[in-house]
């Protein structure tokens, strides 16, 4: 069994698969939605930018495991602790950790040769809003170690020729996201919002982009609803997709 540290606990996801969280390393709502909107398929390579604490790559093993995932992240306290959820969920023969910097991936991956790249990124551009003095918040929440031209530039060398690119934002980036996205090659090509209940304006959308695709052809999905009338008053989809992870979250 993986050592926990000061600070740690286990956080269930469901079907038997657990992930080491902290305060400083933690997933919200957010991955979760990723993590369903990019699901690999069985046979495919994949590829997680920006892993933290690896909740993303830990539920896509969950779900459908692909054939292998790799999980690169740039703080080195998050790297080692995904390696010990890793450890303890026996999943070494599926996913392997790399400690990197997205844009300098060079002789630790193999370029051009995913079928799939998400992330999770940081939300606010470098100096933007009020920025925390934690240093490890602030990577994960403001552009201070990669833009978004950065990250659309690395998942467009690691992805095969016709590969997906998956990403999730606040509305206010869908501009920057969709031009980055077209200037390293990659066409954006679905959209889903995601609102809290249907009287709030979209406080997120997901993307998937090709790389090498055709320009146009965007399709936009249905607006995806937190809220719902059920008793957990959750939307029935949102405990479609928390699946077994719902019954710690409820």
């Amino acid at each position: 069994m993986a050592v926990l540290k000061d600070g740690e606990h286990f956080e269930p996801l469901g079907g038997g698969v657990k992930v080491i969280v902290s305060k400083e390393n933690r997933f919200s709502t957010d991955t979760i939605l990723l993590a369903d909107f990019s699901s690999p398929k069985k046979h495919e390579r994949v590829l997680e930018l920006g892993a933290g604490c690896g909740a993303i790559s830990l539920i896509w093993c969950r779900n459908v495991p692909p054939v292998h995932i790799t999980s690169v992240e740039i703080q080195c306290d998050a790297a080692e602790m995904m390696s010990r959820s890793v450890e303890e969920n026996s999943l070494g023969d599926r996913i392997t950790v790399i400690n990197g910097d997205l844009r300098s991936l060079d002789g630790l991956v193999e370029f051009g040769s995913y079928d799939m790249v998400a992330m999770n990124p940081p939300y606010k551009t470098g100096g933007s809003g009020i920025v925390n003095p934690d240093r490890q918040k602030q990577i994960a929440r403001h552009e201070t170690e990669c833009t978004i031209d950065d990250i659309t530039a690395a998942a467009a060398r690691l992805l095969r020729f016709g590969g997906r690119f998956c990403i999730c934002q606040r509305p206010e980036r869908l501009c920057d996201v969709f031009m980055s996205m077209r200037k390293a090659g990659i066409e954006p090509k679905r959209l889903r919002m995601v609102q809290q209940r249907h009287n709030k304006a979209p406080k997120l959308f997901l993307a998937e982009g090709r790389r090498g695709g055709n320009p146009g052809g965007l399709i936009a999905e249905p607006v995806l609803f937190i809220e719902g009338d059920t008793e957990s008053g959750l939307s029935r989809e949102m405990i479609d997709i928390y699946g077994d992870y719902k019954e710690s979250y409820l």
